[in-house]
């Protein structure tokens, strides 16, 4: 069965895999308010669903996604603004959300792009754990070409991959780059011909580890990679503490013992 929120994304789940179409072909899935909300709302979604072990996100079309769609968003100056606005004690309006989104949920993300991956879909993708591309999949940090920077979480993904400098000519120059370049900056995980059978060989073989395991993973990087040695030792200890009294831990190691392919159970908890 297939969901579908707000015309703009589908959903299909299969054997623990979620996988999430941007469904805007005829605008290259350009980013207007329906589509951020439906990032959202979908990821939410996947959130209350233990089953789901990993996400494929891909893009419908000649494109994963060509940034910000500017002449429909702009239309509406008052929604605009408003989900620009952060509400309450939430720490990211629509516009980063829709990206963070990806990055809060307890399972790992494959973002698969081809075609254009421009701005607001590269801080998509970005969002998303790996990243696998065709060959000739064009890349670019584009919103310089409208006078603005990236703003939708990029600050924080573009800084963990890339160098400072690097970070900046990308961003003040807007150039766009192809996927073998993505590739030796550290932007894109893969290159290949066949992205999506790349990327369902992945989530294979992410389904063969513990779910509880593969979430504690997540959170263990996302939430040390710049944390002083003090706290990441800890945090590393807490989260092990945790795997150690779950079902799936036991199940890992009871097939180990006797040699057998683990037969795991849902995520017990979020990471």
């Amino acid at each position: 069965m297939t969901d579908i929120f707000r015309d703009r994304l589908t959903l299909d789940i299969a054997d623990h895999i979620a996988t999430v179409t941007l469904a805007r072909a005829e605008k290259y899935n350009g980013l207007d308010l329906e589509m951020l909300q439906a990032l959202v709302d979908c990821a939410k979604k996947l959130r209350k669903n233990r089953q789901v072990r990993v996400v494929i996100l891909k893009g419908d079309g000649k494109a994963f996604c060509a940034g910000l769609d500017f002449g429909r968003v702009t239309r509406t100056p008052m929604k605009m603004l408003l989900a620009f606005t952060r509400f309450g004690i939430k720490k990211t309006n629509l516009f980063q959300q829709a990206c963070w989104a990806w990055r809060q949920l307890p399972i790992p993300v494959i973002a698969v792009t081809h075609g254009y991956c421009y701005g607001g879909g590269l801080q998509l993708a970005l969002a998303a754990d790996f990243r696998i591309a065709t060959p000739d999949c064009e890349f670019s940090v584009m919103e310089i070409k409208w006078g603005l920077i990236p703003d939708m979480t990029g600050t924080v993904t573009l800084r963990e991959l890339l160098p400072l400098d690097v970070a900046k000519e990308l961003t003040m120059t807007g150039r766009r780059f192809d996927a073998r370049e993505a590739e030796r900056l550290h932007l894109v995980t893969r290159v290949s011909e066949t992205p999506e059978q790349a990327a369902r060989e992945l989530a294979e073989a992410l389904l063969e580890r513990s779910p509880d395991a593969v979430s504690a993973a997540k959170a263990l990087f996302h939430d040390t990679w710049n944390a002083p040695e003090e706290q990441a030792f800890l945090h590393e200890s807490r989260l092990q503490f945790k795997l150690l009294r779950s079902r799936n831990q036991r199940t890992a190691m009871n097939a180990n013992f006797k040699k057998e392919a683990p037969r795991f159970g849902p995520r017990q908890r979020d990471y």
